[in-house]
């Protein structure tokens, strides 16, 4: 039996600086937006019709002759008239409960577009924080490897002629080449960490 998938486990993309899970999120939630839209449209259209209708029906009832007849004929023709009527005034109560609908539709969508921005904000700042750590550490890491390779060099040339005159010379250069990689490794270092605290925050966001 296949365990039942689940979006959160769906969400994460082998590429560390895409966001696709959180963008199929959000194209969904605007999406949604333009259902609601799309449903107000229906409801206050609906509404429209049916309150045209009903006003419509009334009038009718209402302007209806009939008054010269008497006697039973009299008593259906009134009660037609008012049947009618009444048949109006529930689709005219019918647009009323359609535009009560219709407010609170509205209300509901402006509420969830607070709250989107609300998180959009949140998390296109940690998404921008975490990509710029991200170009960040990459670059260190370059560094770090050019001043490897260097202070390689350096101790290689260093060996070569130690037998020579110019001893002291390589061997300050060796010395330099491998304080620069100690530093590029601080500093990649440090950049790995915060980019591991800002990748850490990123998470917990879309977790949340």
């Amino acid at each position: 039996m296949m365990p039942q998938l689940q979006f959160k486990d769906a969400f994460w993309c082998r590429d560390f600086t895409a966001h696709t899970g959180y963008e199929v999120l959000l194209q969904r939630l605007l999406d949604g937006r333009k259902m609601c839209k799309d449903m107000e449209e229906l409801l206050r259209q609906r509404a429209q019709a049916e309150e045209r209708y009903g006003k419509e029906l009334v009038q009718i009832a209402r302007k209806a002759g009939g008054q010269t007849e008497i006697n039973s004929l009299r008593a259906s023709f009134d009660s037609l008239k008012q049947q009618m009527e009444n048949v109006g005034s529930s689709h005219i109560q019918l647009a009323l409960t359609l535009r009560e609908e219709l407010r609170s539709l509205e209300e509901f969508r402006e509420r969830q577009k607070e709250q989107r921005k609300k998180y959009e904000a949140v998390m296109d700042r940690v998404q921008k924080s975490k990509l710029s750590l991200y170009k960040k550490a990459m670059e260190s890491k370059k560094t770090y490897e050019q001043k490897c390779r260097d202070a390689d060099d350096a101790e290689q040339a260093f060996e070569r002629i130690s037998a020579n005159g110019h001893q002291k010379q390589s061997q300050n250069k060796a010395r330099q080449c491998k304080d620069s990689a100690t530093e590029a490794e601080r500093v990649y270092r440090q950049s790995i960490a915060q980019l591991e605290k800002v990748r850490a925050e990123w998470e917990q966001e879309h977790r949340t």
